[in-house]
């Protein structure tokens, strides 16, 4: 006689479905552990390189920031050409062998702009132009530093369409940065050299309405005058 099927229960169920799921997992690892250990050790392996990567690229960012306040007294003083080279018989470090020590960590990709302004100062902007272009940090302040550098160096070659885009982006890298009104003026000008007249006066009328207590707004009239 053939008895009466129970009905299971939902935990019941779960709790099958879990004991059967163990059971094929055990399984496989059974099955496949000859092919599958050599995988866990590479997998542990890459783990720990990442672990002691990060720990030392963070030890790393530590020295270069202090490096780096070592050097901003001299570049403060605007003596750019030590700020470059370092002054010798201290343990102060020249912004060029800061970078080349610790490029790539975020307070070393904050001195290649540093450096690059250095560069600029000095009249010497084909060098500057490589360190703008390889800033590679996460600050959105130094981020817009680099695009409005990179600006710079195409207005000097009177690549004014290129200048004013790069004016542009850096004013929109972030919205609480003091020098977007600047960023803003100096595209709207670049623009009006290229003869994108149109363009040059949204920016104007932008920096007029959103940036009263600017610089840049107590300029903007005498280069609207030139548009109408």
């Amino acid at each position: 006689m053939l008895l009466k099927k129970k009905k299971l229960s939902r935990k019941e169920i779960k709790e099958d479905k879990l004991v059967t799921y163990y059971y094929s997992v055990e399984n496989f690892f059974i099955k496949y552990k000859n092919k599958l250990l050599p995988y866990a050790g590479i997998i542990i392996i890459a783990v720990v390189a990442v672990y002691f990567y990060l720990n030392q690229k963070s030890e790393s960012n530590e020295k270069a920031g202090i490096e780096l306040s070592r050097i901003m007294n001299i570049f403060d003083q605007g003596s750019y050409l030590e700020a470059i080279e370092g002054k010798q018989g201290t343990n102060i470090v020249g912004l060029k062998k800061l970078v080349e020590e610790y490029g790539g960590t975020e307070n070393g990709e904050t001195a290649k702009i540093y450096l690059a302004n250095c560069y600029s100062y000095l009249g010497n902007y084909d060098e500057a132009i490589k360190y703008f272009e390889d800033y590679s940090g996460s600050i959105d302040y130094f981020k817009s530093a680099s695009l409005a550098g990179r600006a710079g160096y195409y207005a000097s070659k009177n690549e004014y369409d290129k200048a004013a885009d790069l004016y542009l982006e850096a004013s929109r890298t972030s919205k609480i940065n003091s020098q977007n009104p600047d960023y803003l003026l100096n595209a709207g000008i670049y623009y009006m050299k290229a003869g994108n007249k149109e363009e040059a006066k949204i920016l104007f009328e932008r920096i007029k309405e959103d940036y009263t207590s600017s610089v840049a707004y107590r300029e903007v009239d005498k280069h609207l005058s030139l548009i109408y």
